[in-house]
């Protein structure tokens, strides 16, 4: 089911995607053709990294516009650190999952140590990748937030928070694909959302993509780099 949803005014259907994504670049090409009828103009391209930022790369050359991150992490169960409970995005307060909290027995202050260890490393993160530059203006801008694909939602959910508080004049959150549960879910949290298919059958995003390599931070800045020299800024 593909969705391409202006926030309170009910679903507009796309053309059927094919799955599974060849890989994260052609997932970013099919969004850009979505996101480019928008008109969104003088807009930020923020990826979140690692793996958004392909996905980024594609909408914002297809924009002319500017790549850069938004930094996020998840916060995880600490018996599991795998079972994400809450994420945390540069900027932004802790987003907890309530729900999940209530059924492991746990509150909020008994992952301080885990929110601060996690913090550490976001703030490494955006040293390495904006290598001391700050995030871009976004107030009184429209905001594309891209990320390649949703699972549980946790780490959008907390990017969206933390843009939200920047004052952005239209919000936007493109994926190439999301849980269909999630994408519900969030809907509430942006003006626009753009997600060309949203399978009830979903396991893992990489199951929807037939490369779906894991990346590293030289990755990451390879791409950044990139999308500056096509612009001549880098």
């Amino acid at each position: 089911m593909p969705w391409n949803r202006p926030a309170r005014e009910g679903f507009r259907t796309a053309e059927t995607v094919r799955l599974p994504y060849t890989d994260r670049s052609e997932a970013g090409r099919v969004l850009a053709e979505r996101i480019v009828p928008m008109g969104l103009r003088d807009a930020v391209v923020l990826a979140l990294p690692r793996g958004g930022v392909p996905v980024g790369y594609e909408i914002a050359r297809r924009l002319d516009r500017p790549l850069d991150v938004l930094v996020t992490r998840k916060i995880g169960y600490p018996p599991q650190p795998e079972l994400g409970v809450g994420a945390i995005a540069e900027g932004g307060a802790p987003v907890f999952d309530a729900d999940l909290l209530g059924r492991l027995g746990l509150r909020e202050a008994d992952l301080e140590a885990t929110v601060a260890a996690e913090r550490a490393e976001l703030d490494r993160r955006v040293e390495v990748y904006r290598r001391g530059r700050p995030l871009p203006e976004t107030a009184g801008r429209p905001v594309i937030i891209v990320d390649d694909g949703l699972a549980t939602g946790g780490t959008a959910r907390a990017a969206v928070r933390a843009m939200r508080e920047r004052g952005p004049s239209r919000l936007v959150l493109a994926v190439p694909v999301g849980a269909a549960e999630t994408v519900a879910a969030l809907e509430p949290e942006v003006d626009d959302l753009v997600v060309p298919a949203a399978p009830w059958d979903f396991r893992a995003v990489g199951q929807w993509y037939q490369d779906f390599e894991q990346l590293t931070d030289d990755d990451v800045i390879a791409w950044l780099d990139r999308a500056a020299r096509d612009r001549g800024t880098g």
